[in-house]
Formats: structure tokens, sequence, C-alpha cells
């Protein structure tokens, strides 16, 4: 080729070179400036997610019963390492271990070498060079790897859910799990009906950091999403109320050989909550260890019959309804009564005649409960019970309340109209019981039941406004129908557990378990409703045991547990006999 054809070629062969890249650049420059200015940032800022503090959940006296623990998570820079990962682990496995608290000593040495194991494991992942090793380390065991003086370790705050009131209050608190994304979520009782309030919201920190992807200490930090912190709820809660049916409660599972037993302790006025607690419970600090069916509460999540103890209900209803007064006689309480070809008994085979509605509720009698559901028309009873708040959940304030809707009318047949009067054949929560017989105390007022009163804002609480109320009967038949469960208490089968000079209103409830369609005699659940004082009411209460084996009657265990714990109460509200 002629040397000039080879100038000319290399000139054009530069110019056009020169040329894509003049118009690369420009390409660059013009079209993928944003795009290119975001991916240098992201070599060197990373974003951080800063996690909201969750909020605190505080009792009537502003004590927590749910706070926060601070602690720490564990990360290393494997490119800073001055030992090698085998080394690091052996170092850090003693101290991480120790959060596995309660082990023998060959059990933590167990526990030492599987957290050796699985430190090195982390470690190894191929590509890894920033590595998280160990969340929720507690500030010994954080001071103790500080004092290591380890090269490569970094260490970051968080917090954990802290349970003073432990297992007694679980189905009250609930727990903080976490949700589908790992995240921190509120499950059951407070923690997840008030999770939004509770968790705040996350922040968003973008933050320089080096070519090995650390950090900067000193480095630019931007705030892009201000973190707000979860909102403390307060509660109507009260410790001592809880405290005392806590201890009373386990005493009498352990003294009639209960396999499980609940109380439920309300304002009659308000609905406001004092105490609730069911045993045995599980921790809410260590939910992970117990099976997921633990986390039901008992009291708002558990329907069963409620026997004889709904009696006073179906009482209330033919007084309000005027179908039967303080004049009425049964005339038909001489014998077993035969309905649909079933026979109806008294529980113990004895029999009243000419027994008068008093008479009636102090011996429970299921014959004359019979009589006394037959002088309404059934639809205004079921009417009655509807206003009573059966068939509907109660709206109590805490996750997971459950509730079993009430048969359609046109399928209640003879019998089951006739069973109905004493508690059975009709499913029913706990709550859903002491919210109705709650109403008769205060004067014929259906309550809301609820927890929470307000939230704590800059030390100054916002409270709630009250809850609404229903009026679901008459001041007469109110007054008529508690004066009914005082001589219950006072002339029957309880009459010997009664605090002396005390005016309680009460009823028994021993209801059988249906066991594959059939009532098993021997598994029962015992029962206790009732409030105190009769007049002016300062707590409604309700003990309910299930399987009690020592005595499966609920005037014999359920009763004295309520009894025990009114004691206490009197004593706690200054309420004197008389």
């Amino acid at each position: 080729m002629p040397s000039s054809s080879r100038v000319r070629f290399v000139f054009i062969f530069f110019v056009t070179v020169f040329l894509a890249i003049l118009a690369r650049l420009a390409y660059w420059q013009f079209f993928q400036s944003e795009a290119l200015a975001e991916a240098a940032q992201n070599q060197y800022l990373s974003s951080q997610v800063v996690f909201a503090r969750r909020g605190r959940i505080l009792a009537a006296d502003q004590f927590p019963i749910v706070a926060n623990e601070e602690t720490f998570d564990l990360a290393v820079s494997l490119a800073e390492l001055e030992s090698t990962e085998a080394g690091l682990a052996a170092q850090l496995a003693p101290i991480v271990a120790k959060s596995k608290s309660g082990l023998s000593n060959q059990d933590f040495k167990e526990a030492q070498l599987a957290e050796e194991y699985g430190l090195v494991e982390k470690m190894a992942r191929e590509g890894a060079t920033w590595v998280s090793l160990a969340k929720g380390l507690d500030r010994n065991q954080y001071e103790a790897l500080v004092g290591l003086n380890l090269s490569g370790l970094y260490f970051s705050q968080s917090q954990r859910r802290t349970y003073p009131e432990g297992t007694s209050s679980a189905y009250l608190t609930g727990f903080v799990g976490q949700d589908d994304q790992g995240l921190p979520k509120g499950w059951f009782g407070l923690e997840g009906s008030y999770d939004r309030e509770l968790k705040g919201r996350a922040g968003l920190v973008v933050q320089e950091r080096d070519a090995r992807g650390r950090p900067i200490i000193f480095g630019r930090a931007e705030e892009r999403k201000k973190k707000i912190d979860g909102r403390t709820l307060v509660t109507g809660l009260d410790r001592t109320v809880q405290l005392v049916a806590a201890e009373k409660l386990a005493e009498g599972i352990e003294r009639y050989k209960a396999a499980s037993g609940t109380v439920t302790i309300m304002d009659p006025y308000t609905g406001q909550i004092l105490g609730m607690v069911a045993l045995p419970g599980f921790d809410p600090a260590d939910y992970a260890s117990f099976d997921s069916q633990q986390f039901q509460n008992p009291i708002i999540s558990t329907v069963y019959e409620p026997g004889s103890t709904f009696k006073v209900l179906v009482m209330a209803a033919a007084l309000e309804d005027g179908a039967v007064d303080l004049e009425t006689v049964c005339d038909k309480c001489s014998g077993p009564r035969t309905i649909s070809g079933f026979q109806i008994n008294t529980s113990e085979g004895e029999y009243f005649p000419e027994s008068n509605l008093t008479d009636i509720i102090v011996h429970s009698d299921n014959v004359g409960m019979v009589f006394v559901g037959e002088q309404m028309e059934f639809k205004k009873l079921y009417q009655q019970l509807q206003k009573f708040g059966f068939g509907q959940p109660t709206g109590i304030d805490l996750q997971g309340e459950e509730t079993a809707k009430l048969r359609p009318l046109n399928e209640w047949y003879p019998i089951d109209q006739a069973t109905l009067t004493f508690g059975q054949g009709i499913a029913i929560t706990r709550l859903q019981l002491l919210r109705a017989v709650a109403s008769i105390g205060n004067g014929g007022e259906l309550v809301t039941p609820r927890v929470v009163q307000g939230v704590l804002a800059d030390d100054e609480v916002e409270w709630f406004d009250e809850s609404g109320r229903t009026p679901v009967l008459s001041l007469k038949t109110a007054e008529i129908v508690t004066q009914m469960m005082v001589a219950a208490v006072e002339q029957g089968y309880v009459k010997r557990h009664r605090p002396e000079g005390f005016s309680i209103a009460g009823k028994t409830g021993t209801a059988q378990i249906s066991v594959e369609g059939e009532y098993d005699e021997h598994k029962t659940i015992a029962s206790f409703v009732g409030f105190a004082p009769a007049k002016n009411p300062k707590f409604a209460m309700l003990v309910t045991l299930r399987e009690p084996t020592a005595n499966t009657w609920g005037s014999e265990t359920a009763a004295p547990i309520w009894m025990e714990i009114a004691k206490e109460l009197f004593l706690y509200y200054g309420i004197l006999p008389g």
C-alpha cells in the first residue's frame, strides 16, 4: 500500500475511533448521566433501615408490663481479620453461647461447640466479606466481646421485648415475633391488636462506605426518612388484682387437679379489664418454645357450654318479658320432665315442688328452669340473648377474639329450647358470659370490655373515650335477679365458702364436656360467676376450671377460688363487711 494511502487509513481510523468515543461520551453525558450518577453513589453509599423503638405497654399505675431491653448485633469484616476464621470462632463462641442460660456444664459445652461450628460456617460462605454473626446479645456479652480487642468486629444496637409479668399476663400482652419478611410483628393480645401503634415507623439513613463495603464512621450520613418511635399504651390492668388472680388460680388448679383454669375480672360499669389470667400459659419472651395452640386465649378464643351460670340470664329474660314475676310458682317441679323423648333431671336427683323463682336459682334447678323457659315465647328469649351479646364478638381490644354464632331461630327444637334454659346446647366465650352477667350488676347496661385506656405522649396520657353502653334490662329486673344471686350465695351450695359479712351475687356452674357428640360425666368445666358488693359492685369476676378431678362441681372448686380472690380484693379496695 502506498504511504499516502496508509496515512489516510490511519487518519480515518483514529478519527472514527475518536468520533465513536465522543459519541459514547455524549450518550453517557446526556442520556445516562442520572443512571451513572446513581450507580456511582451505590458504590460508595449504603442505605440502612433504622427501626423505630417499639412502644411500651403500661399497667394502670404506669409500671411496664411490656418493655424494651437494649441488645447488640455482632458482625465481622472478614478482610480485617488478623486471625483465621476458625480462630475467631473459638474466641467468640464461649461469650455468644452464654445467651443459652440455664444449661448444665455438659450441655453448655455442647452449645459452645455448636456455636463455634455455626460461626465458622457463616464466615465460610462463598463471596462473604461482611458477615452477621449474632443478634440479641446483652450488654455483658457486648462488653466481653469488646474487651477481646479484636479487629474486624462491628456492633449495632438493637432491642428485644421483655415481659416483667411473664406467663401470668401472656394472654393479655401477646408477643412480638416476625412477619413473612422477617420483620418484627406483634402477635395475639395487645401486641397484635395494637401492632401498628406500637411499632411506629422505620427510618432510612444513607451513609458513605469504603471499597470493602464497611461504613465510614466519619463519612457523610443523610437521613432520608425520619423514624417515628411507637406509641406507649396505658392499660387499666391492676397489677395487684392480676397477681392475686394468678396466685389463687395456680393454687386452685393444683388443689383440684384441674387441666387448666381462667380468671377474668372487670369493672362492671366501664368494661375495664382489671385482671385476666389463664393457666397454664406460655412465656411471651420465649414463645418459640411453645406449641402455637397455646397462644389462643381461652377467655376470648375458646367457646364452651356455660351450664348453670347461664340460668340467671334466662331468668332475667323471662322477668324482663313479664312472662314470670316474683309470685310465680313452678307447678312442674315435683319430678323429672320428659321432652321429645329425653328426660331432664335435677343435678343431684332432688326435686322441689311448688318452688318460686328464687328457689329455682338457689337450688340450681334444671326442671325449674325448663318451666321458666316455657312461660315465654322462645323467639323473645332468643332476642334477649342477642341483646346480651351472644352470637357476636364483645369488641374487646385483644387480637384473637372468636365467637360462635347463635343457631337460626328455626333450628331450635323443643329439646334444644329446654336444655338452653340451663346452659346446654349453646356455645359462648367466657368473656361473653362475664359481660352479660355484669349487665345485671350495673343495673341493666351491656358494656364493651376494654384493656387499653389511652396512650402516653410527652408524659401525659391521652385518654380514650369511654366505650358505649347499651341498655339490655330494666333496673327493676336487674335488681330482682341480683337478689336471687345473693340468695344463691347465702343459701345455696357455696354458702360455707362466702366471706362472712359481705354481700356477694353469684351463680355456680358445672357443665359436662361433649366428647364426640356425647357428654362425659367425668369431664366438666366448673365455674362461678358473680359480682361484689352486690349493690354498686366494684368488680365482676368469672372463674373457670377445666376438668377438675379432685371434685367436679363448680360449687366445690371454682367457687372457693372466686371467694378467695374476692377476700383479697375486699381488703385491697377497702370494702368493709356489712
